[in-house]
């Protein structure tokens, strides 16, 4: 039987070639939904494309996917997010990815975040280490950081405009030595690889952060909400190399850290 890493991966090479063929073709058709984000028919081939091989070779395990729901019941499920980074995606702007999770009795146990138009994958196994390379290749382990003091960090944070309060992440930013933008999975997979030392997400479901989790704490990191809780279902995230973590998670909680 495939192993769960490489299912996920085979997954992942083919919803990167559906996603790629599509990506910046002017008769993409893109749709609004309900909360107003974009959705295209790249996003919903992708998903189905996942479902059909993990439908053939896990027909027992259960599916949740951004675009087309839950499927199945029980103690092994996929979580599935076709294409993080759809508003990227529909601009033209090449940093969007699969991601592609295997939760097992309520842990993250494998996960692949792919972004086949920068030509970089991550992925990981619990308890294995996390990898980065270049789709279809071996790939190389990757650490996170060692910065431990919060004045030489590099952050960075998606959905500004969704921050709950602004004023303690424009304090955060005073703190630190760099702050950027990057955004989405993106700024999770540059902390996992040490590029970067802490990442937040103001707003977030599940599908968005699983895959992402995994491999952020295989590298040696830290995941959590903007309480500090290690959980996936706080509407919020915040990645690290650990050793700055109770200094971010004190600057957006308005204290000090002992």
């Amino acid at each position: 039987m495939v192993v769960d890493l490489d299912l996920a991966l085979a997954a992942c090479d083919l919803a990167d070639r559906l996603t790629l063929s599509a990506f910046r073709r002017p008769s993409l058709a893109v749709e609004t939904k309900a909360d107003l984000s974009p959705v295209t028919e790249a996003d919903r081939g992708a998903e189905l494309a996942i479902r059909q091989l993990i439908g053939r070779e896990r027909p027992s395990d259960a599916v949740l996917g951004e675009e087309m729901g839950t499927t199945g019941w029980g103690e092994r499920r996929w979580v599935v997010d076709p294409i993080d980074g759809t508003v990227q995606f529909v601009h033209g702007i090449p940093v969007w990815a699969t991601l592609l999770a295997l939760e097992v009795e309520g842990v993250i146990e494998v996960g692949v975040a792919s972004a086949p138009a920068l030509g970089r994958r991550w992925w990981a196994r619990r308890g294995h280490g996390a990898y980065a390379g270049v789709p279809g290749e071996a790939g190389e382990r990757i650490r996170v950081s060692s910065v431990a003091d919060l004045s030489q960090a590099s952050i960075s944070c998606g959905c500004i405009r969704d921050f709950p309060f602004p004023e303690r992440l424009v304090d955060l930013a005073s703190k630190v030595k760099h702050d950027r933008g990057f955004g989405d999975f993106w700024q999770h997979m540059l902390v996992a690889e040490g590029a970067c030392d802490a990442a937040l997400d103001p707003v977030d479901s599940l599908w968005d952060i699983a895959a992402l989790q995994v491999i952020v704490e295989e590298a040696g990191g830290k995941f959590s909400d903007f309480a500090g809780e290690r959980r996936l279902d706080g509407g919020n995230a915040v990645s690290s190399n650990g050793l700055v973590h109770d200094q971010v998670i004190a600057a957006l909680s308005g204290t000090v850290p002992a």
